[in-house]
């Protein structure tokens, strides 16, 4: 047992928990008001269900030993986790880092749902999610599955997470349905501070989850650290030059957006690639979610808060540019295409398709099997109304006088004072 490690390892742990209530504001923001708590709180029910599911299976299925495919059930409810050590940190402690990983996963999905979902619906799809879907792929990748023995790298949760949660967030968009009002009315964003506050939190945060990822205080998460410092700083500069060159204006909406592409995509490499070539990723990634996001708006996909334009197109390409720009001097575990091992991009490739399939299937066939037994989607009186009401029983603003805010919202002067939409500059010109 290390101290310093375990010292980190309780740092990094609460950090990544951070982390759902800050993608919290960043997609409560981007939503319409009379949705903001709706939202919010798909993300911070996550902490709970999914948290308690974590503990009684989800671990278990994801690290316990088991076939390569899955973990078996000699941890199920922590049975044998305590407080030996589990490499340099307590297991109990190893337990709760992985958890919170698995929380903001689920809660990722959402983006895609906002503003019809039913919550009891969701509930039922992020709690079943967690044990069917992420912890089979974790146990894959980090678990001792089979593509871990195929030598694939993920250093934080590039396909664990983000292609993961980005495949599931295209086939719930798909099922449910685009909103009443998608795409003939603008959809504004009701609070962009609110987005940029999220995105700074989640930066922050990204430290323990990709620098934490090394579990320990020592050289790696040094790495790690500071890749996720620079690579979402190299998004930031490339998405602001794409918006100048389409637009003229950078928006505040990209550039919270911009931190988040970063930051994903360099969640597979942090800590196998160096600091030059972060700064060269988060370039490369800006790009191709750029553009997915300007493809998306010319469709009928309603993928609310563009979950797959962030995360999944943001981690696959992070994933496969590990491939390329992994540095066995640095960790010790791999070279990519750059330094002379091109099998490492294949390798790769296999992982994020393998992720997409499972992912895909798993999740299509949860969504039916939920919808059979209850309605996915909110009714359109209560979507019009806004999920606050109809689902919470609440707003997240009233006047001084106690009147709904929401009236006033809808008026034709409200939409002419309100922020800008989300991606503007890309929606105005299709």
């Amino acid at each position: 047992m290390n101290q310093a490690d375990t010292a980190w390892m309780l740092v990094s742990t609460a950090l990544v928990l951070l982390m759902t209530p800050a993608l919290a504001f960043f997609y409560g923001g981007l939503v319409r008001s009379k949705n903001a708590l709706n939202t919010m709180m798909m993300s911070f029910v996550s902490l709970g269900f999914v948290g308690v599911v974590w503990a009684l299976a989800g671990y278990s299925l994801a690290f316990a030993p088991g076939t390569p495919l899955i973990g078996d059930l000699t941890r199920v409810a922590l049975r044998g986790v305590g407080l030996d050590p589990n490499g340099t940190i307590p297991h109990l402690l190893f337990m709760c880092y992985q958890g919170t990983f698995c929380i903001i996963t689920a809660a990722l999905i959402s983006g895609a749902i906002v503003e019809r979902m039913r919550f009891s619906a969701y509930l039922a799809f992020i709690t079943l999610w967690a044990l069917v879907v992420y912890a089979p792929v974790a146990h894959w990748v980090w678990g001792g599955g089979w593509l871990s023995k195929m030598g694939a790298l993920d250093f934080a949760g590039g396909t664990v997470v983000h292609v993961n949660a980005g495949v599931a967030a295209l086939v719930a968009a798909m099922v449910i349905g685009k909103r009443q009002d998608y795409p003939s009315s603008s959809l504004l964003p009701h609070n962009v501070p609110f987005t940029l506050l999220g995105a700074g939190l989640l930066w922050f945060g990204w430290f323990g989850f990709n620098a934490g990822s090394a579990v320990g205080a020592n050289n790696i998460s040094a790495l790690a650290f500071t890749t996720t410092m620079l690579a979402p700083a190299g998004t930031l500069v490339a998405w602001t030059f794409l918006d100048i060159a389409r637009s003229g204006k950078p928006t505040a909406v990209g550039c919270a957006t911009a931190i988040v592409v970063g930051l994903v995509a360099v969640t597979p490499a942090a800590g196998f690639i160096g600091p030059m070539s972060a700064i060269a990723l988060g370039a490369i990634a800006a790009v191709p979610s750029y553009f997915a996001l300007v493809v998306r708006a010319r469709t009928s996909l309603d993928d609310s808060l563009d979950v797959v334009a962030a995360h999944g197109i943001g981690g696959t390409v992070g994933a496969l540019l590990t491939g390329v720009f992994a540095n066995k001097a640095l960790n010790g575990v791999a070279d990519g295409v750059l330094f002379g091992n091109p099998w490492q991009l294949v390798v790769q490739m296999t992982a994020v398709a393998a992720t997409m399939a499972y992912s895909g299937i798993a999740s299509f066939a949860l969504l039916k099997a939920i919808g059979a037994i209850t309605a996915l989607r909110a009714s359109a009186a209560d979507e019009t109304a806004g999920l606050d009401l109809s689902q919470h029983g609440e707003e997240a603003y009233v006047h001084a006088d106690g009147a709904s805010a929401l009236a006033a919202e809808e008026t034709p002067a409200a939409a002419v004072m309100a922020p800008h939409a989300i991606f503007a500059p890309i929606q105005g010109k299709t």
